[in-house]
């Protein structure tokens, strides 16, 4: 009898154990954010490196490649050494993290964020900053000096990511306000996607652009990038829920849906305006579609990802093809019109569809809390006045550590592969 309370202690007790643990790790979770942030990180140097790259031009492919990859580079150093303790300090006045973390201090193997490693968790992160910086070359390619995008690139993710992710995600005033951002629509997309448009602006437009064609080295890397970014974007927003549970697996779906969705929509706007479904027209769907449900992901329902997918297609298509062209501007490979319009969407499509049978205390106006899609609205303002003053003043910075932000014209023409890095992504025959 005696034997038989002892094992049925013991049985009792590695049952109750994961109950009573606060702040321990799960295996399962933990599991699952090392595999989500191994794909987050595929998506800069591989997914995004091909779909930006496929879209420069010949001359340029390779610039394309080595700028992606250095933002990617600079990011993981910079986070490691200030970033993370910027973004997930200990709060400021709710505007920026302190510097108890800084070079990780006081972070080691035993430190556990809810039921995953803090390191873990500070390198899921870390591939956030990665790419949200890499986005905004898309703006830029063709014509930005190597040397001021390394200085751009530092000072932007430590003077303006750093800030916004902690407004959102660390604590700070905009989550405290009660704003919705699941996976990164303002943190990520509308901050790119706004900081892009001011780089282009200030450095000014191609050399013969509107006067001369401007084809893509090749599409069929630009596919491969656009198939790359959406197998790794399940990281992106499954694994924002930091656990394997039935949120994340609903943000899996709707994330899927949302990018497919999207992209039919804009093949078939693509089609009626111009008679011939594109493969650059799918891609660029799929990307709209998958930047689109970001914010939204781990709070609305299939439906409402159906609706999401569709506004994001439409709205992509009509940023590119129409808004671009009326108002002149050079925005290289997209990425105000997909990234900076359709985090918009994204951003107020949570304020309208957030469900809270998804995700407990999350309500939007459809389920009886208008004042969620003011909030809403209020955290995109505030994102992309920050970005656009505080990107503005980084440009400035940089342009006088540097000398200035563009390359001279013969550069341009001749193409940066060959003139910047003495190497070619081509052999034109």
């Amino acid at each position: 009898m005696k034997l038989k309370s002892i094992w049925l202690a013991t049985l009792l007790g590695f049952i109750a154990t994961p109950a009573f643990a606060e702040d321990a790790i799960n295996a399962g979770d933990t599991a699952w954010i090392i595999v989500a942030t191994a794909l987050v990180m595929m998506m800069t140097p591989a997914g995004l490196a091909l779909f930006y790259g496929g879209m420069s031009r010949y001359k340029n492919l390779l610039n394309t490649l080595a700028m992606t990859f250095v933002a990617y580079c600079l990011a993981s150093v910079i986070w490691m050494m200030w970033g993370y303790t910027l973004a997930f300090g200990t709060s400021k006045g709710g505007i920026v993290g302190g510097f108890d973390h800084f070079f990780m201090s006081g972070i080691g193997v035993g430190s556990v964020s809810g039921s995953i490693p803090t390191l873990v968790f500070a390198l899921f992160q870390m591939t956030f900053a990665a790419i949200t910086v890499a986005l905004v070359l898309g703006s830029v390619v063709d014509r930005m000096k190597f040397s001021s995008w390394i200085v751009f690139t530092i000072l932007w993710v430590t003077f303006i990511y750093c800030p916004i992710a902690h407004w959102v995600w660390g604590g700070g005033w905009m989550g405290e306000m009660g704003a919705l951002d699941f996976a990164g629509g303002n943190v990520v997309h509308i901050n790119a996607g706004v900081a892009g448009l001011v780089l282009a602006l200030v450095l000014g437009k191609r050399i013969g652009y509107g006067k001369e064609a401007m084809f893509p080295s090749s599409i069929t890397l630009t596919a491969l990038g656009a198939a790359l970014l959406w197998f790794g974007w399940f990281g992106f927003n499954a694994g924002s829920q930091l656990a394997a549970d039935g949120v994340a697996a609903s943000a899996f779906l709707v994330t899927n849906t949302s990018a497919a969705t999207a992209a039919l929509v804009w093949m078939f706007c693509e089609w009626s305006a111009t008679g011939k479904p594109t493969v650059l027209g799918i891609a660029s769907g799929v990307v709209a579609g998958l930047v689109s449900i970001t914010p939204a992901a781990g709070f609305v329902n299939l439906p409402a990802s159906l609706v999401i997918g569709l506004g994001a297609g439409a709205l992509g298509y009509f940023s590119v093809a129409v808004i671009k062209q009326k108002v002149g501007y050079d925005d290289s490979l997209d990425a105000f019109g997909v990234h900076g319009m359709c985090g918009i969407w994204g951003a107020l499509a949570t304020g309208l569809f957030a469900n809270p049978a998804i995700t407990e205390g999350a309500a939007g106006l459809f389920y009886g809390n208008p004042g969620q899609l003011w909030t809403q609205i209020v955290s995109i303002i505030a994102t992309a006045v920050f970005t656009a003053v505080g990107t503005l003043i980084v440009v400035f910075v940089t342009k006088a550590i540097t000398g200035g932000l563009r390359v001279d014209g013969d550069e341009e023409i001749q193409g940066l592969d060959n003139a910047l890095h003495g190497e070619r992504g081509f052999e034109i025959m």
